[in-house]
């Protein structure tokens, strides 16, 4: 026996993946500070000392004044425009948090125990069966969530 789908109009677009996930942020020197050490790269585009340009703030080829990391085929990258006071809001329409895929559960371990060493506040190794994860979750200068998640172990 066959069963069919119902069909209907095509889809819009198929995807393929992200391309990239830019982030908004009221300190761009802080903010590139913390994610270069968390990260322990550089930049792979860097526009940062031009974000008092006032002409950079609506440049995308100049990344806003912005910066952006690379990891692997995928893109962070952290645009300077919001206000010095905002700080994000998990509850507001938008972004809810970035996940980053992570090797293992001991990679998360690492990383928790090298962010207590250095003071970073973060909410420990987390295991999620019911979604097949253990997370790790960390707040970033803007409060805006950054987690990193492993698959569980068999």
């Amino acid at each position: 026996m066959t069963s069919t789908a119902p069909s209907g109009p095509p889809p819009a677009i198929t995807p393929l993946g992200y391309s990239h996930v830019r982030l908004t942020v009221t300190d761009i020197g802080r903010s590139k500070a913390f994610y270069r050490w968390l990260f322990d790269i550089e930049p792979a585009r860097d526009f940062t000392d031009q974000a008092g340009d006032p002409t950079v703030r609506d440049d995308p080829q100049r990344i806003y004044g912005g910066c952006s990391f690379r990891f692997g085929d995928q893109i962070l990258g952290l645009r300077p425009v919001a206000p010095p006071t905002d700080r994000f809001d998990p509850d507001r329409v938008g972004l809810d948090h970035v996940s980053f895929a992570v090797g293992s559960v001991q990679d998360l371990r690492d990383a928790a125990a090298r962010l207590t060493a250095a003071g970073v506040t973060h909410g420990g190794v987390v295991d999620l069966p019911a979604f097949g994860v253990v997370i790790l979750s960390v707040q970033d200068p803007d409060d805006i969530n950054l987690e990193f998640a492993a698959p569980r172990p068999a």
